[in-house]
């Protein structure tokens, strides 16, 4: 069976995604509260969807992780 939504795409063909300081931190409290439930994290985010939430997720936890991964490489 054939599903052209299960095509993954890479985060460097996505458009930044800008949020408030508002909205990311309601996103991290959502976060905790329901998990990776975007559908209900969009909700509560007037004029978001499910995909752009988790893609914001993806594309700030990218940079963080990557950040940290220099750090400690200039470290040694």
């Amino acid at each position: 069976m054939s599903d052209d939504n299960s095509q993954e795409v890479s985060s460097t063909e996505w458009g930044f995604i800008t949020m408030t300081g508002q909205e990311e931190d309601l996103i991290y409290r959502m976060y905790r509260l329901v998990g990776d439930r975007w559908d209900l994290i969009a909700g509560r985010i007037p004029g978001s969807n499910a995909d752009e939430i988790e893609r914001f997720w993806i594309m700030k936890h990218s940079q963080v992780f990557a950040e940290k991964i220099n750090q400690v490489k200039n470290s040694e």
